[in-house]
């Protein structure tokens, strides 16, 4: 029987051209995220089980692609419980390995530590457009900052990249989870309510106020708090006075220190951008990651007509590995999302090197093939792009074939 030619289910192969996009983005945020100081660093693909699991990471930790012990270990037949047989997993985002390496490598490393990388993941989810099972992260944190200058200078290199990468008009909409915290406390709701209040208001841009208010009195919410809690998003403004007016309508629920330093970053930012977009105060942003202690942010584009990007401040995550907190805050950018929206767009590469095709007629050798490969390296030594490939029968496909891969110019050798 003929083995299965196609990839796995949620996983992808990369052509040419495609690939030549995605080498270009990597090397756009690589060095525009370089220039705001940050520094590139790798982690193991294959994490810890336990760290994997450790209740942090939302609902990817129901994705996980786990991984069974090996050799003597693993005892299948004896096992009573997954623990027995399973001792690792694919991570499934970059910000648990990151939090292990800090908080592995920090005697070595600089405070405040500014890190990026770019790798992997893997999530057994149900695939669809721009969600793969396997699919590449890009992430930048700041470890050891505890003032908004973090967010500042997170948001600043990411719409920098954005727009160096020809985005425009897009919005990075930003919240604080201790102002959902507020707004939930202010309508009556307990704080062991809290989640479930949130996952339903994280619906409200495809269910609306009405559908939101219908699901939270279907879960047994009060209705009068229900409505206390929906009359503080009926009427949206989604500027820093819009949150002054929250803050002021929520009262003392919400600490000003709080309002006061999500709208320094919303002012700064705005003031010292150089991308076109906007940044836009969102209180029904909630972002499903239950490591979020702070603020949060996530990055609409029209194009996409959905999340590219987001993150947000987890201080609380250095401790569960050293028992002492480090204030943390990351933005991860859609490297599938964007590359996805390059290609659709018909998106060329800029400042390649010209491309040449020396066409060899079949049977030629020797010492001439010898002069004519020479040729071809002093042209490479010279700066150009020379592919050396003998000459099919039907030339004409062959040429245009290689035109479609970027081959401006072709030069033919026969006997």
């Amino acid at each position: 029987m003929a083995l299965n030619k196609k990839p796995t289910t949620g996983m992808k192969d990369i052509l040419p051209e495609e690939m030549r996009i995605r080498e270009y983005v990597q090397k756009v945020i690589s060095e525009t995220y370089a220039k705001f100081g940050f520094t590139r660093i790798e982690t193991p693909c294959v994490e810890n089980i336990g760290n994997l699991t450790s209740k942090q990471g939302g609902d990817n930790e129901k994705l996980i692609f786990k991984i069974l012990k090996r050799g003597e270990k693993l005892d299948v037949a004896n096992a009573t419980t997954e623990d027995e047989v399973v001792d690792g997993g694919l991570r499934y985002d970059l910000t648990v390995p990151l939090v292990r390496y800090y908080s592995n490598n920090s005697g070595s490393l600089p405070t405040p530590f500014k890190a990026l990388q770019m790798g992997n993941v893997w999530r057994a989810d149900r695939p669809q457009r721009g969600r793969y099972r396997q699919f590449m992260q890009c992430d930048i944190d700041i470890l050891g900052e505890p003032s908004n200058l973090a967010e500042i200078e997170l948001i600043l290199a990411t719409t920098t990249t954005l727009g160096k990468l020809g985005f425009k008009n897009f919005q990075i909409r930003i919240n604080e989870r201790r102002i959902l915290k507020a707004m939930a406390a202010y309508a009556g709701f307990s704080e062991d309510q809290y989640d479930s209040v949130f996952i339903t208001l994280d619906k409200m841009d495809k269910i609306g106020l009405d559908g939101v208010k219908s699901e939270l009195i279907e879960n047994g919410f009060d209705e009068s708090g229900v409505d206390k809690y929906l009359e503080l998003f009926a009427d949206p403004d989604n500027t820093v006075e819009g949150l002054k007016k929250l803050s002021e309508k929520i009262g003392d629920f919400l600490d000003a220190e709080i309002r006061d330093n999500l709208a320094e970053i919303i002012e700064s930012v705005e003031a010292t951008k150089e991308a076109q977009f906007e940044m836009v105060f969102d209180p029904t942003l909630v972002r499903g990651m239950s490591y979020y202690t702070g603020t949060i942010f996530e990055i609409a584009m029209p194009e996409f007509g959905g999340s590219c990007g987001g993150g947000g401040r987890y201080d609380k995550m250095v401790g569960k590995f050293t028992g002492s907190d480090v204030p943390a805050c990351g933005f991860s950018i859609g490297f599938e999302r964007i590359v996805l929206l390059l290609t659709e767009s018909g998106f060329t590469v800029p400042g390649q090197d010209q491309k040449k095709a020396y066409l060899i007629e079949k049977g030629i050798g020797g010492e001439k093939l010898c002069e004519i490969i020479g040729k071809a390296q002093k042209e490479r030594t010279a700066g150009k792009q020379i592919l050396v490939v003998r000459m099919n029968k039907n030339k004409k496909f062959q040429k245009e074939q290689l035109t479609a891969q970027g081959y401006e110019d072709f030069e033919e050798f026969f006997k």
